[in-house]
């Protein structure tokens, strides 16, 4: 029986633990803290299949079968807009539905007004060009990685470890807690903490952090879908009666960074949030999280020295692809993978790549 580490302990690391675990691996689970206390519990849990490029149409179908089959997806309409004089993105939006209707996506542009006869609450009378991801949802992505790890820990399929930090003594040696121990492979899935762990064992990834700040409104009275308005830098979708809200990229020291929003962000994501809606809402809860970035806005999946391999920089897209990509690179683990991680290939990069992180719903790439 193949022996197998997963190191991280959020949504990739915990697909992946699956999918080893139902091959017949042998697997054990590192998290340093609790199961999603890092990247993964402060998510926003947006899920759709609406992207411009085959291989990601694929795997954001894939993964919202998976969470439809777990139950835990709410359906719920994504939408996408340009307002009047922000040209880049509006012509953005009109490139790319085309592009994902040819990969099958239930996607199409749709008339402002039409938007606005639908959901009054949206303010649509400057909207230049409009777009809608019919096959799309939300989860809760603390309550899923929850759900997940108990599925694994009860059925013995996992030997999962929180508060179990680790280190790398060589590419499949991981020192813990309870000591060292050797694997067959190991996969590091840890968000902004891959790029320091793997460093102990001579690998450079061309990987950044960023910091994402995100608020939770007081119950409204509001029916929206979800909605990325890309002028005014925007996103949200309906959470605990209010509405989830996120904005932005800063980049970060992952050793130090603050947890907490800045009430500069609490003030504009508001300002912003009435001036796309009609609404007046008011903070419930906020708080900032991490994500991680790559030079070309992919992930780094794969194999990056013998029997060690990465699962990292989703650009806020982790999440909703986490059931397929981890999955994917858990058979690549295996050797016997499909291919498709190869376009993900860390080694694409030396890993001493200068690059500007660009978060990830921002539509105009120039």
């Amino acid at each position: 029986m193949t022996r197998v580490a997963v190191v991280g302990g959020g949504a990739v690391g915990l697909a992946a633990a699956r999918h080893l675990a139902d091959a017949g691996a042998d697997v054990v689970l590192y998290e340093r803290g609790g199961i999603a206390s890092g990247s993964t519990g402060r998510a926003a849990g947006i899920c759709y299949d609406a992207f411009a490029e085959d291989l990601d149409a694929a795997i954001g179908a894939e993964s919202l079968r998976r969470f439809r089959e777990l139950g835990v997806l709410t359906e719920c309409p994504y939408v996408w807009l340009a307002r009047e004089g922000d040209d880049a993105n509006a012509d953005a939006i009109r490139e790319q539905v085309p592009r994902m209707q040819a990969h099958g996506r239930n996607v199409e542009l749709v008339d402002p007004e039409a938007l606005a006869d639908r959901y009054p609450q949206l303010r649509t009378d400057d909207v230049a060009v409009a777009a809608i991801a019919h096959e799309a949802g939300h989860v809760d992505p603390g309550a899923y990685a929850a759900l997940v790890a108990d599925e694994l820990d009860s059925a013995a399929a996992v030997d999962v470890r929180t508060d179990a930090p680790v280190a790398l003594d060589d590419p499949t040696t991981v020192d813990s807690p309870t000591g060292a121990e050797s694997f067959d492979a190991v996969l590091v899935a840890a968000g902004p903490e891959t790029k320091p762990i793997v460093a102990d064992v001579g690998v450079s990834l061309a990987l950044k952090a960023y910091r994402a700040q995100a608020l939770v409104t007081e119950s409204l009275h509001a029916t929206l879908p979800m909605t990325y308005d890309a002028t005014q830098h925007v996103y949200w979708r309906p959470r605990d009666g209010g509405l989830f809200v996120g904005d932005g990229a800063h980049p970060v020291d992952p050793g130090d960074w603050d947890r907490q929003a800045d009430d500069s962000f609490l003030e504009s994501a508001l300002e912003r949030l009435r001036a796309a809606t009609t609404l007046a809402p008011r903070v419930d809860r906020s708080w900032a999280g991490l994500c991680t970035a790559t030079p070309d806005r992919d992930p780094l999946l794969g194999e990056v020295a013998d029997g060690l391999f990465v699962a990292s920089g989703w650009h806020g897209h982790g999440f909703m692809r986490s059931p397929a990509m981890g999955e994917r690179v858990a058979a690549q683990m295996l050797g016997d993978g499909d291919g498709s991680v190869a376009h993900y290939d860390p080694d694409r990069f030396d890993g001493d790549e200068e690059f500007a992180v660009v978060e990830g719903m921002t539509l105009d790439e120039d």
